[in-house]
């Protein structure tokens, strides 16, 4: 195998790094770092979250899906300095090491994944979804996750990956409420 490297010019100033303090997964990170790093590549390299995938760069596939201050948000097309001050949850954030999210639960249960590649931001789309529409119908889940793509599946059984969860979620609540 031949690897051929480019010579570039360095005549140029270098590009300064800009301090950022973003809250991710509930954790204060302070980070320098340079204003066109987007925010996909500052958390799978900086971070090490390596749930958040990038698969086209152009907001298409939405595997880079996380949630931004609770909203959905493909972090492929987001500097990581528009994240200065704002809570950044990824598929990591879900849940305890120890204990699934019911959205994981419910990806587990109803066959939600193939590959897994496009799951991360399927999950963090849906979380977007139930925390603003706990009891959603089978056409607002699919609505919810028009911009997220999967190659392996018919989408079906994601489908009722979040229905499963969305129900599981109603119950704890209610499982809640009458404990109060």
């Amino acid at each position: 195998m031949t690897i051929i490297y480019e010579e570039t010019a360095d005549d140029g100033p270098p590009i300064p790094e800009q301090r950022i303090t973003v809250r991710v997964n509930g954790r204060k990170v302070v980070a320098e770092v340079e204003p066109r790093l987007l925010l996909a590549h500052f958390l799978r390299y900086t971070m090490r979250l390596t749930g958040t995938h990038t698969g086209c760069d152009t907001t298409n596939c939405g595997a880079c899906t996380v949630l931004v201050d609770g909203r959905a948000i493909k972090s492929c097309t987001m500097f990581a300095v528009m994240a200065d001050g704002h809570e950044v949850t990824t598929v990591e954030g879900l849940a305890s090491p120890s204990e699934l999210h019911p959205l994981q639960e419910g990806f587990k249960e109803k066959h939600g994944l193939q590959c897994g590649f496009c799951t991360p931001g399927m999950m963090m789309a849906a979380k977007a979804l139930l925390d603003r529409n706990p009891d959603p119908t089978e056409e607002d889940v699919r609505w919810a996750l028009s911009g997220n793509l999967c190659r392996c599946t018919g989408y079906q059984n994601i489908v009722k990956s979040v229905l499963w969860a969305a129900d599981k979620l109603r119950a704890e609540s209610g499982q809640a409420e009458e404990a109060s």
